[in-house]
This record gives C-alpha cells, structure tokens and sequence, in this order.
C-alpha cells in the first residue's frame, strides 16, 4: 500500500467555505473513483488555514488508474473548476508515502 498525502494551504477565511463544498460535493466524487479515504484533517495548531487529505493505494500504478477515471468524470470536471473559482487555495503540496517495513499498511 501508498499513501497519498496533499496538503492544501488555504486564504484566511476560506477554509469553511471549501470544506462545506468538498464534503457536499467532492468527497462523493472522489470516494467513487479513488475508494480508501483515510481522512482528512483541519490544522488547529501550527501553520493555520491548512487542510491534509490522506488516500491509500495499492500502488503507483492503481492510484494513476484511479485518478485518470475521476479526472475523466463530468461531475468532477465541475467539481473542480467551482473549487478554482473560489480562489481559496494558495499551496498545494503532493507526497506519496511508503509505509516503513513494521507499519500496519506494509
């Protein structure tokens, strides 16, 4: 298994409003295509307006698999430029984890 871990850096004052809009509108979406949602997380202490979404895979291969099919998706293309326009996001930052040889993913 990977883990995709994406961390979204938000404008002060937008992070409820895409959160209402994910949960409502993407999290469906993305549940669909992409399957194991392991969470996602809200910063309380630390860099604020700061959002981790964690997903898992069985590989490389399966998450590039997955997420051309939600990319290729009407409603996701939707989902998306709505997200965009809100003009909300500042950073976006991308890491694939491998899980260390003893943890419970391996």
């Amino acid at each position: 298994m990977i883990v995709e871990h994406r961390t979204y850096t938000f404008r002060p004052g937008t992070v409820d409003g895409w959160l209402k809009k994910y949960e409502a509108e993407g999290l469906p979406i993305q549940r669909r295509h992409l399957g194991r949602f392991i969470g996602l997380f809200v910063s309380e202490i630390g860099p604020l307006h700061t959002t981790v979404l964690i997903w898992g895979y069985d590989s490389l291969a399966d998450r590039e698999a997955r997420r051309a099919a939600m990319y290729a998706d009407p409603e996701w293309q939707s989902f998306i430029s709505g997200v965009w326009s809100l003009n909300a996001i500042q950073t976006q930052n991308v890491m694939i984890m491998n899980p260390a040889s003893f943890s419970p993913g391996a």
